[in-house]
């Protein structure tokens, strides 16, 4: 959650415009599904099978790596309704789950 946050912030910042936060908790699944939309539609993140990683020299680069390795799925979507921006998400699974 906190590396999503992060890039919304360092990534999606418009200036005046916050950036929204969700948590979905689904019992039946044992899943939480975190979605963090910013203002920012020209800033994408890859997809999630075109992560690659940054060279040992750079300092930054390896968030959505760290996500990917930990959440069981992530993504992104433009803003649903049309507005300005993007949804990253990421869903963990706790033990015993199976998400897929």
């Amino acid at each position: 959650m906190s590396e999503l946050t992060a890039n919304a912030v360092r990534h999606g910042r418009v200036p005046g415009r916050d950036f929204h936060l969700l948590l979905r908790l689904s019992a039946p699944a044992r899943t939480v599904r975190i979605e963090v939309t910013d203002a920012r539609t020209e800033r994408t993140p890859p997809e999630p099978g075109a992560l690659s990683a940054p060279g040992a020299e750079d300092a930054r680069g390896r968030g959505l790596l760290l996500v990917a390795a930990l959440a069981a799925r992530w993504g992104w979507c433009l803003r649903p309704g049309g507005g300005p921006g993007k949804t990253v998400w990421a869903e963990c699974g706790w033990p015993g789950s199976v998400v897929g």
